[in-house]
């Protein structure tokens, strides 16, 4: 155990070289002919793309130089992309990664096939990883791409990964534009002003539409006749759209009530990069679709800098307007400016303005009508440099409603193993709710959610540290997060019971395993007490031989972290090579005769929640003075070997099933209570002779 925490210090203290960039020949090897690389861009990564005749074409690169986003290995997806002059995407391909669902799980050629999405299209278009609502909006502005199935928050980091780096390249090379800090509001510049000084200055912007206008745009096309209303009403207002950015607080005073302004202040207050812009609409038009989900992008708004799109997003906040502020369909959108978007220099609002035509399957028509806008650089500050994008906020949006089903779940199963424990661990009880729970665990959080928690997050944060980078990648995964935050909770509440106990799928699984064997009456094998105390340790062992290997031989991580079975039983549901099926099956057919062989001896994720059990502020199992001596029950029914033969807890091994507790609570089973229930024993005299 010494020279585990010694390796554990080592790994947190020390800090590693940067990888170097890929030279000519390794980097032409992934050009297309009769295309070649000419000349060096930079010095990170950046090279020329020549055409055939030797012209430039474009430019070529590695991602991991210029937007090193850690994946779950703790390593950087590197990617090589080629784009030409417009930027537009000739070519994405896969350089090197430590993503472990593709390593050993899926294998690479669903992530190749993702990347092959990318051709053809334009770093000016908004695209985002995932599906888009409602069949209606097929052909709208935004570009959604396939992502992969159980790989969603690795196919994630490598989109971020490649628009992090090619806006780059597009800015510097393409837009002769300066790559430095956007503005970001000043908290410190204050100014009383109202919405008629908004609007004298220019700060809050109108684009008025009128139904004319929007027929003339769509004049010639064979929707020029699919608006009757506009027909009627030619004069009428389409559009009458007012835009305002309310980063700078005293703009956003001016605009928004007490509430509103609360609610944005704590999204700001989370999220300090991001960027609020109000849009209302007083016209027909109505920003959005009624196919629209909130907290996701506007399916008929996008906006553009310099040429460049600028993703915007739903803040999913109810709008509550002052006095004398337009009324009409408002909605306060919100952008990253660590995404490159200043919101000090002119940007340009598109609204898309959509007919069908035709009653079924309609084909549909779009036109884009442009409100600039720009808000004065008085509210604005530029300080330090534009930092990494983490981009959590798509992950949380698209896991919304499995992380509200997990929060419900977890809250009641801190009722169930706290407050109601004893409640629960009553005979007759504790079985059916244990088992009702596991089977959650295994069909929500572990197949369905993918929350199976492993020990290759724990040696990637350990890689993490070791080479100086960033946890960024932590937040990928919130259902995960969620869990381990459970889990940790649970080391200070009850040590590693908790996660090793309650919320582990493959554990689930094994107990599930063992169940069924004493249904069919398979003859149970349990170690000897020596063997069992030996066999304890190779978890240990196990563990310090994984830290061992990312500072050694850290290639290999990803092939030595398969001693877990998680990844084939939980994550791919069992679809994989059959070597590794093989190897999952006999732990479960072990669990049969042998109860949680695995969870008890060779898991080393479990070593890690003994280590972090540590942190566990009391002994919650109480303990009469009877326990050990003379009473030995809980110890004899104790499956897992967690309690000595002094009748102390030993919390490192304690999977907190609560039998010793329902035991404990039991008039009819607690040896003490039924001796003491019995009262003195009367001494028996000896006859007289």
């Amino acid at each position: 155990m010494a020279v585990l925490l010694r390796l554990f210090a080592l790994l947190f203290l020390a800090t590693a070289a940067r990888a170097e960039v890929l030279d000519r020949e390794a980097l032409g090897a992934f050009v297309r002919p009769p295309m070649s690389i000419g000349e060096p861009v930079n010095d990170r990564g950046v090279w020329e793309l020549l055409n055939s005749g030797g012209a430039l074409a474009g430019y070529v690169f590695e991602t991991e130089p210029m937007a090193p986003l850690p994946g779950f290995s703790g390593a950087p997806v590197n990617l090589f992309v080629a784009i030409d002059l417009d930027g537009r995407f000739i070519d994405v391909k896969l350089i090197d990664h430590n993503e472990p669902i593709f390593v050993s799980g899926l294998g690479e050629a669903p992530f190749r096939a993702f990347l092959e999405q990318y051709r053809g299209l334009s770093i000016a278009q908004p695209m985002v990883v995932g599906t888009p609502y409602g069949d209606a909006e097929a052909g709208g502005a935004l570009v959604y791409l396939d992502g992969v199935t159980k790989a969603t928050a690795s196919v994630r980091i490598a989109h971020e990964s490649i628009l992090a780096a090619t806006r780059e390249v597009a800015r510097e090379k393409m837009q002769g534009l300066a790559a430095a800090p956007p503005a970001a509001p000043d908290p410190a510049y204050a100014e009383d002003l109202t919405w008629d000084d908004l609007v004298a200055e220019g700060i809050a912007s109108r684009k008025v539409v009128t139904n004319a206008e929007v027929d003339a745009a769509f004049a010639g096309t064979v929707w020029a006749d699919d608006d009757p209303e506009a027909q009627a009403d030619p004069e009428g207002i389409y559009l009458d759209l007012w835009i305002v950015d309310l980063g700078p607080p005293s703009i956003r005073a001016a605009v928004l009530g007490a509430e509103t302004q609360e609610k944005l202040d704590r999204l700001l207050a989370i999220s300090p990069s991001e960027e609020p812009i109000l849009v209302i609409d007083a016209g027909r038009h109505g920003l959005v679709s009624g196919d629209f989900v909130r907290n996701t992008a506007p399916d008929r708004l996008t906006a553009s800098q310099d040429g460049l799109p600028v993703a915007l997003r739903d803040a999913d906040i109810s709008v509550d307007l002052l006095p004398g502020v337009p009324e009409g369909t408002a909605m306060i959108l919100r952008t990253d400016r660590r995404l490159g978007f200043d919101p000090s220099r002119p940007w340009v609002l598109e609204v898309e303005a959509v007919r069908e035509h035709g009653m079924f399957q309609p084909e549909l028509g779009r036109v884009a009508l442009e409100a600039p806008h720009a808000t004065p650089e008085r509210f604005f500050v530029r300080e330090g440099e534009a930092a990494p994008l983490s981009p959590a906020m798509e992950a949380l949006r698209s896991r919304a409603t499995d992380l509200a089903l997990l929060g419900g779940l977890l809250a009641v199963l801190l009722l169930l193993v706290g407050p109601l424990m004893h409640r629960v661990a009553r005979k007759g009880w504790l079985t059916p709710v244990r088992l009702g729970v596991l089977a959650v665990v295994t069909g929500f959080v572990g197949w369905w959610g993918q929350g199976q928690l492993s020990i290759v997050t724990v040696l990637g944060t350990i890689r993490t540290a070791w080479e100086g980078g960033s946890y960024a990648f932590l937040l990928y995964d919130p259902f995960g997060l969620a869990v381990w935050s459970a889990a940790i909770v649970g080391f200070v509440l009850w040590g590693r019971g908790l996660f090793c106990g309650w919320l582990c799928p493959f554990g689930a699984l094994q107990e599930f395993a063992h169940h069924g064997g004493r249904w069919l009456r398979l003859p149970q094998w349990e170690p000897s007490a020596a063997w069992d105390r030996r066999l304890k340790g190779a978890k240990y062992v196990l563990l310090a031989g994984l830290v061992a290997t990312v500072v050694l031989s850290p290639a290999h991580v990803d092939k030595a972290a398969e001693v877990e079975p998680f990844k084939t039983a939980i994550t791919t549901f069992f679809v994989r090579d059959w070597f590794y099926v093989v190897y999952a099956a006999f732990w479960l057919v072990l669990g049969t005769v042998m109860f949680k062989g695995f969870c008890r001896y060779v898991c080393p994720l479990g070593a890690v929640m003994a280590i972090g059990g540590l942190l566990r502020g009391r002994d919650w199992i109480a303990r009469r003075a009877e326990c050990g001596s003379p009473c030995q029950l809980c110890k004899v029914r104790c499956r897992y070997g967690a309690i000595e033969a002094s009748g102390k807890i030993d919390y490192s091994e304690c999977f907190q099933c609560l039998d010793c507790v329902q035991i404990l609570d039991d008039p009819k089973q607690c040896v003490p209570r039924i001796l003491a229930a019995r009262g003195p024993r009367a001494v028996p005299q000896r006859k007289a002779a």
